[in-house]
């Protein structure tokens, strides 16, 4: 009797913080969203939402691969040993860096000694590290999740490690990969320090990633900063969680629609 009299409490207080938690970021939604609603000017926030794009693709498409890769050798080639312990060490210390020392890493490297200038490539190449360990994290687990009997079996049918790996674990193991790249998104869309400091501030529309470009997160800080209109700050948080919004639907999309393919 007392054990369930335990179970109940237990349960409503998981309620409880469940729904505060759910309560809180409705109340936030909802709170720009009548703030930033009839503040949005597209035809202003056009230039900062290209940046952003920009530098969502362009730092993806640089630490995806290397983050994923990354993952794939720990969990499925490495043996264990001082190497490996290395590399875990190493990205679990790259995610505890604060973002603006990422940011004047990439102000002193990429700007100085590439001689990149303030660039979205510049601050594309910054945030890609930033991201990275997420991605190596996430990617590790999601390939932890499937069972060492769909390795065994597709390896006894023939099939080569490479083929296994491509064909069965990935394939299985992709929602939590895709969950990787969600929270990749989410941190280089809403980042604003490392970018700051490395693709600049320039308000304009850039035609290639060689040039500077203000991303939406930027150009928030500083209609804030500056106390230029907060109405109009409002109006681009609205566009900013709408954005973040849009572009994990689409990766959800996108991975709902590999898992139909592979299902046929």
């Amino acid at each position: 009797m007392q054990v369930k009299y335990k179970d109940k409490i237990t349960f409503t207080v998981l309620i409880c913080i469940s729904l505060i938690t759910i309560g809180m970021l409705l109340w936030i939604l909802g709170y720009i969203f009548l703030k930033g609603f009839g503040n949005i000017d597209l035809v202003k926030l056009v230039p900062p939402i290209i940046a952003t794009l920009y530098m969502v693709v362009i730092g993806l498409g640089i630490a995806a691969p290397i983050g994923i890769g990354a993952a794939i050798y720990l969990n499925e080639y490495a043996k264990g040993g001082r190497f490996v312990r290395g590399i875990r060490f190493a990205t679990e210390s790259l995610a505890a860096v604060p973002s603006i020392l990422f940011g004047l890493f990439g102000m002193m490297f990429f700007l100085t000694s590439l001689k990149l200038g303030f660039s979205i490539l510049s601050g594309a190449l910054t945030i890609s590290m930033m991201v990275l360990p997420t991605l190596v994290k996430t990617t590790e687990e999601a390939l932890k999740t499937v069972p060492v009997s769909y390795r065994e079996g597709s390896l006894a049918l023939g099939a080569s490690k490479f083929a296994t790996i491509s064909r069965v674990v990935l394939p299985n193991a992709l929602p939590g990969i895709l969950t990787g790249v969600v929270l990749g998104t989410g941190r280089i869309v809403g980042e604003t320090a490392a970018i700051y400091l490395t693709a600049g501030t320039m308000y304009r529309l850039p035609a290639s990633p060689l040039e500077s470009g203000r991303t939406l997160s930027v150009h928030l800080y500083l209609l804030a900063k500056e106390g230029i209109s907060f109405e109009e700050a409002y109006g681009t948080a609205l566009i900013l969680l709408l954005v973040i919004l849009i572009l994990n639907l689409f990766t959800y999309f996108i991975g709902s629609k590999l898992n139909k393919s592979r299902v046929k």
